[in-house]
Order: C-alpha cells, then sequence, then structure tokens
C-alpha cells in the first residue's frame, strides 16, 4: 500500500475525532464516566446504583449499635452497539487528509456515525416515565410552563438539583428562544440568547436544541373500557389491565396512568391488551394500591423532548483494537473530550482504497427517576 495512505491514517482519524466531537450532543450530556480499554462487542459494563441510607438517632453506649446492610445493585450495559461509516478517497482527497483538511466523504461518514450515536441515546429516553406538557402540542409557545412542570416532577422524583439539562426539537427550541424571559436582556439578565442564539442555563436547566428530537407513536386505546382487573399492592411490577371489547397494543414506552392518582407508569414490555385480563409490565412499582375498578388512561403520541439530570443515563464507548495484518491500516484512538473512541481501518480493494470509521457503544437508561419527557 502506498506510503501516502499510509500517512493520512493518523490525520484523518485525528480529524475525525474532532468533527465527532462536534457533531455530538447527547454524548456530552449524559454520564460517560464508564470508559476504558480496547473491549470486544457484547462486553458489558456494570453501572453501580447506590441504595438508600436511613439517618438514625446517635445513642452513645458500651456497645455500638448495628449497622443497617445496604443493598446497591447495578444495572449492565452491553457494549453491542457496533456501527461503520465506510467510504472512498482519490488522490487528491488524501493529499487534503495530509494538509489538515477533511474531505468530504469523511465528514459524510463522521456526521452518519454522530447521527447513530445521538439518535441511540436520545431513543433511552423511553424509559423516563413522568411527562409534563401536552402531547401534540409544541411547548413553549407562550411561556416556561412546561419547563417549570419539568422541574416539578424531577424535584418529585427526587432528581439532584444540579447538572440538569432540557433538549428539545426545532420547534421547541424556535418557541422558547424567542420568549422575553429569555431573549429580552433586561428580563434574561444578559445578552447571551440575542447574540449567541443559545438559551444556556435557565429555571435550572441548561438548555439544548437537537435535530433527532424523536417522536414516540403511541396507538390510541380501541373502543371499549380499560380498567385494572384485581386489587393490586403497592409495589408490584405488572398491573392486570382488564379490555372490555377490541383488543388495542401498548407498546414499550407508553405512559399510563389510573384513575385516583397522578402517578404515571411506563409500559416496560410490548404487549397487546386482549379481551379480558392481560397482564403489563411497568415502571417504577406500583405507587398507590390498586382496588380493580381504576380506569387506565394512555399518554399520546408525543415529540419526545427531554428534562433529565445527568446520571439518568449511562454510556460508554471503548476503542476498537487496532487490527495487525499486511493488508490493512488500522489505528484507533479515544476524544479526550468527549470520550468518544473511533476506530479508521484502511483496506485496499480493486482498483480503489476503502476507509471506514468504525465505533463500538451502549447504553442504558440506569435511573428512569432521574429524568421526564416535556411532549411537543
Amino acid at each position: 500500500m502506498p506510503n501516502n495512505i499510509s500517512s493520512v491514517s493518523t490525520p484523518l482519524l485525528a480529524q475525525g475525532l474532532m468533527a465527532l466531537r462536534g457533531m455530538n450532543v447527547m454524548p456530552r450530556l449524559v454520564n460517560s464516566d464508564y470508559q476504558g480499554a480496547a473491549e470486544e462487542k457484547n462486553s458489558v459494563i456494570n453501572v453501580p446504583i447506590p441504595s438508600a441510607i436511613q439517618a438514625q438517632a446517635v445513642v452513645p453506649g458500651a456497645t455500638p449499635p448495628a449497622t443497617a446492610d445496604i443493598g446497591p445493585t447495578s444495572v449492565p450495559i452491553a457494549l453491542n452497539q457496533w456501527f461503520e461509516a465506510p467510504f472512498y478517497l482519490n488522490d487528491q482527497d488524501v493529499m487534503q487528509s495530509m494538509n489538515g483538511v477533511i474531505p468530504m466523504q469523511a465528514s459524510e461518514a463522521i456526521k452518519a456515525i454522530a447521527n447513530n450515536v445521538n439518535a441511540y441515546i436520545m431513543g433511552l429516553g423511553t424509559s423516563f416515565y413522568s411527562m409534563a406538557g401536552t402531547p401534540g402540542t409544541t411547548p413553549f409557545a407562550s411561556d416556561t410552563t412546561a419547563a417549570a412542570g419539568a422541574r416539578k416532577l424531577l424535584n418529585k422524583q427526587l432528581a439532584p438539583t444540579g447538572d440538569r439539562r432540557i433538549v428539545l426539537d426545532m420547534d421547541a427550541e424556535g418557541n422558547a428562544i424567542v420568549l422575553p424571559m429569555f431573549s429580552q436582556a433586561q428580563m434574561a439578565g444578559n445578552t447571551q440568547t440575542l447574540v449567541e442564539g443559545v438559551i444556556g442555563r435557565k429555571v435550572g436547566f441548561d438548555w439544548y436544541a437537537d435535530q433527532q428530537v424523536p417522536t414516540f407513536i403511541s396507538t390510541p386505546l380501541s373502543a371499549g373500557a380499560a380498567t385494572a382487573a384485581a386489587p393490586t399492592p403497592v409495589g408490584a411490577t405488572s398491573v392486570s389491565i382488564a379490555k372490555a371489547t377490541n383488543a388495542s397494543p401498548l407498546v414499550q414506552g407508553d405512559i399510563i396512568s389510573f384513575a385516583g392518582s397522578n402517578q404515571t407508569y411506563v409500559v416496560t414490555s410490548p404487549v397487546t391488551l386482549a379481551v379480558g385480563n392481560t397482564n403489563v409490565g411497568i415502571y417504577p412499582p406500583l405507587k398507590t394500591a390498586l382496588t380493580g375498578t381504576e380506569t387506565m388512561s394512555l399518554k399520546g403520541s408525543h415529540v419526545m423532548n427531554l428534562a433529565f439530570h445527568r446520571d439518568a443515563i449511562a454510556f460508554a464507548t471503548r476503542p476498537l483494537k487496532e487490527v495487525t495484518h499486511p493488508a490493512v491500516i488500522s489505528s484507533a484512538q479515544v476524544d479526550p473530550v468527549s470520550g468518544l473512541g473511533l476506530r479508521l481501518q484502511i483496506t485496499r480493494e480493486y482498483q480503489r482504497t476503502r476507509f471506514a470509521f468504525d465505533i463500538l457503544y451502549g447504553g442504558a437508561c440506569v435511573r428512569p427517576e432521574l429524568g421526564t419527557r416535556i411532549a411537543g
């Protein structure tokens, strides 16, 4: 393989990491403190979840009191997302790379990787079980009620008050950015929004816009009542639902509630409510006991803007191993700022040279109580 091809590997990978850092929003907003050495696909990282501890009165005496057992748990993150973005460079592109300019095809490859990672992390928000705003209505049209609602929900769910973020789609951010409390210097206290076009930190959140905020699709309940089918105690992780007529599907991520309580729950597995009784997995465990007659309600389809504390979602990426083969030029690096690991492999095919960036990553919503959706 020509020497100029070998020489392009390091600068092109470095340029790719810089571009990947700039294009990704979500990896910088969630907890990504779980990086490490090179690993293979399907390796697992266990993220510790602390258990609650009760304060107890101090009573001096000859014998110290017994210390209550604590039961910290962990949530596994499987590094099961392995994607590549291949492309080809001509001789002119190779020279550009050696001169510090990232070619257009390489830029498109990085964009594909960035979009893939970003969309994956956004999708983990389907584990959030609470919701501010109204499905089908873009928030922040006239005020910050939706942000106040999200703040209240996070406070009730005992989320720490620091490191909170709001991520909005373009419509919601377009509404929010022109609100007087954000855009007018005399109300906002600075000219940041007016000059830079960013909201910054307001009402206890760092605000961001993201072009990949997804729309969550829920199927409306079919005709016929859906009610709790039997008495169910506090702490239950599934509820039996009686459907009077017409089967109706629920998808994972649907948000449901029961008459008599404001508590909402997320459906943990897809299921079809058959005519009769059907068990539905829920999170969090049931907060209020059911008598067996309460009507079930379902939140409709919505743009899934997110408000969350950074520890709600854990994300990990690890550099893939460099390949040792005479027909392959391979190099891997980790961006020290974003923590994103990227590998570049260069191979010679018939009458052309193939370049491919690839990335290995995984994530999980490890603490759903630290996040909420803002419906749009």
